[in-house]
């Protein structure tokens, strides 16, 4: 594949050479969702019932933590959390309320560590992915300049270097749309995780 000068500046001026995660300007350059970027997550944003402090550690107690850890779990079906909350009710006595308190405190914090784990992946990806894309930049234009030196005045005889250049300018290209496809799944992902939270602080508040 050979590259003229303005294909190269046409693919750069248009974004297809760096996707749109990053051709567009960013309040903050290390957050390429399209989602807005919460950094941290409030449990008042989903939780109505009692405070979590007067509830005492969610940790102490045994049978409140296992259920929160299982059902913060992605790999926990959401069809599954209910028959567990009312098999932990039948056995959670008068204390039911403050102990299903527990169990939503139990489940913020894995979710929100969880979330806060992927937040912090996203963030290193696209630092990654701009770093590539300024390589792919420079190769861009090590490409035009040896095409446009006096070796390259015949496009019969492209040089070895511009052959090569565009051979490595191909494969990172490639690589730098692939992984901007797999971007695009994975800013789901926090979303993702603050619905089941909603969703799980409703299916306990419930039983309150």
């Amino acid at each position: 594949m050979i590259l003229s000068r303005t294909f190269v500046l046409a693919l750069a001026a248009g974004g297809l050479l760096f996707g749109p995660a990053l051709a567009q300007p960013k309040a903050d350059p290390d957050w390429p969702c399209v989602q807005r970027k919460v950094s941290t997550l409030s449990p008042g944003t989903v939780w109505t019932g009692p405070d979590l402090e007067a509830a005492g550690p969610w940790g102490d107690d045994y049978e409140a933590a296992s259920l929160a850890q299982k059902i913060a779990s992605r790999r926990t079906e959401l069809g599954e959390v209910d028959p567990l909350l009312d098999e932990f009710v039948a056995k959670a006595g008068d204390d039911k309320a403050k102990r299903l308190t527990r169990v939503f405190a139990g489940v913020f914090e894995v979710v929100n560590n969880e979330r806060n784990r992927v937040i912090g992946g996203i963030t290193r990806y696209a630092q990654g992915q701009r770093r590539m894309a300024e390589r792919i930049r420079q190769e861009a234009d090590q490409i035009s300049s040896v095409k446009d030196g006096p070796s390259a005045n015949d496009a019969r005889e492209m040089p070895k270097e511009a052959s090569e250049l565009e051979t490595k300018f191909a494969w990172d290209r490639r690589i730098f749309q692939e992984r901007s496809q797999s971007l695009t799944y994975v800013c789901e992902v926090p979303t993702l995780l603050e619905q089941r939270l909603g969703e799980v602080a409703r299916k306990i508040q419930a039983r309150l």
